[in-house]
């Protein structure tokens, strides 16, 4: 009997014993769930950062491109005049002419053709943005207890 009421007050003194450590193992869980949550957070605004960094670029880019194209079209007026005897060509000659007149041509092409893939980098970009606000926003749905959600929020999530 006596081994038997020691062995009693023991387990519960255990009890009084391991629920104090439980409520701190709680709170360390619940502390590093927020720190990962923040540092989660931190990335995603990095990330929309650097999306935001590389969009201005690119539209930097696509306005440096439009006038140097805008200044290869007046080049190429003023050539396709000289050209036609419209204008006066002064000392060039025909072939020097349309030798310059390809140039232009092949310069211009090559200006399209970077700012069809500028186009594709910044479509890309929003994206990449639209994907991070997805996953975001799934996130945050996913973070509600399904059962305090109504059909409606489980449709949004599945839709997500």
């Amino acid at each position: 009997r006596r081994q038997a009421t020691e062995y009693s007050t023991s387990s519960s003194d255990e009890e009084f014993e391991s629920q104090p450590s439980l409520m701190r193992k709680a709170k360390r869980a619940v502390r590093r769930r927020r720190r990962l949550e923040k540092e989660i957070k931190q990335l995603i605004k990095q990330q929309e950062l650097k999306r935001l960094h590389k969009a201005q670029a690119i539209q930097r880019q696509l306005e440096e491109l439009e006038e140097r194209q805008r200044a290869l079209e007046i080049f190429g007026v003023k050539l396709e005049r000289e050209l036609r005897g419209e204008a006066d060509s002064g000392t060039k000659d025909e072939n020097q002419m349309l030798h310059e007149w390809f140039e232009l041509a092949m310069e211009k092409n090559k200006l399209m053709r970077y700012e069809s893939e500028l186009l594709i980098i910044a479509q890309e970009l929003e994206l990449e943005d639209h994907q991070s606000r997805l996953e975001q926003k799934l996130r945050e749905k996913m973070a509600i207890d399904d059962s305090l959600k109504d059909e409606m929020d489980l449709n949004e999530e599945d839709e997500i």
